[in-house]
């Protein structure tokens, strides 16, 4: 399987842990990723203030690039923010025939044209639809048992374009969570939404999001998350939100990445900003059950 690869921009700052777990475990699955040259910026949530067009131009470039330099690959994204984005591209220009035209007149500068050939795909969309748990399953030499696992999905990657998982019950995660030998946490709030944004513009509406999701959590060894934004959220706002204790959150591809054996170091646990030491010493223990 080969995908071509966005990693976005916060996969190469604030969640590097991301980004780099990631391309580890899709190494491991037997995935090649080809990074798209030259991309940049899609935008993400902040440029539709300012411009509606540039608001599609910039993913579109990306897609364009895609074309061009990747023909016939999928876009493999990581994060759910850059996900939307560009797969919104699509589904707007398939609703108004004159905004191609317009997208490509932007392009044009840069001697660019999107043709809408790509298609966009979520690393949960891949690592459920594509390589599967079975795939998964082969690759564990560190069987997480007695680990209980909550799944955090977030609204972007499923919402509103619900193409994989159900928006309002997600269940594309648990597979996977139990191939690793774990336990599947069984709650209702892995579609709620975390706060995204409002963290920086209504942090108090943010905060009651944030705390309802981590009180829901009780009772599990780590919650994992596909959305940098929700990562963010549920991990550097604990303090403020969550006046119980400290709940690991990890990235489901670092998760994954330490049942195939790789390192600490290696899925870059040290970046996590919150992981316990109750859960590293469950980590440890199976790690020498499966010894």
């Amino acid at each position: 399987m080969k995908y071509a690869y966005y990693p976005g921009c916060s996969l190469g700052t604030s969640a590097e842990e991301y980004d780099v777990s990631s391309r580890e475990v899709l190494k491991r699955l037997g995935v090649e990723l080809s990074e798209i040259p030259d991309w940049t910026c899609c935008g993400a949530s902040a440029v539709e203030p300012v411009s509606s067009l540039l608001t599609l131009a910039l993913p579109a470039r990306n897609l364009a690039l895609t074309e061009r330099e990747c023909p016939g690959l999928d876009m493999l994204v990581p994060c759910s923010a850059c996900y939307l984005n560009h797969l919104r591209v699509g589904r707007e220009c398939a609703a108004d025939r004159a905004l191609p035209g317009r997208i490509n007149e932007a392009l044009g500068t840069e001697g660019l044209s999107y043709a809408g050939k790509v298609r966009v795909r979520h690393l949960l969309d891949v690592l459920a639809g594509d390589i599967g748990p079975e795939a998964v399953a082969a690759q564990v030499s560190r069987r997480l048992e007695g680990l209980i696992v909550a799944s955090y999905y977030g609204c972007q990657a499923l919402r509103p374009y619900a193409l994989f998982d159900d928006p309002e019950r997600p269940r594309s995660m648990e597979p996977l969570i139990s191939a690793l030998g774990a336990t599947a946490f069984r709650w209702d709030m892995g579609g709620r939404c975390c706060g995204a944004s409002l963290m920086a513009t209504r942090r108090d509406v943010a905060l009651v999001s944030v705390a309802a999701i981590l009180d829901a959590a009780a009772g599990a060894d780590a919650i994992v998350t596909v959305c940098p934004m929700c990562q963010m959220n549920l991990e550097a706002y604990q303090s403020q939100a969550h006046q119980a204790d400290t709940i690991s959150v990890l990235y489901l591809p670092q998760l994954l990445g330490l049942a195939f054996g790789l390192s600490d170091e290696q899925t870059l646990l040290d970046k996590n900003l919150a992981v316990t030491d109750a859960l590293k010493g469950k980590l440890r223990a199976c790690e020498t059950a499966s010894a």
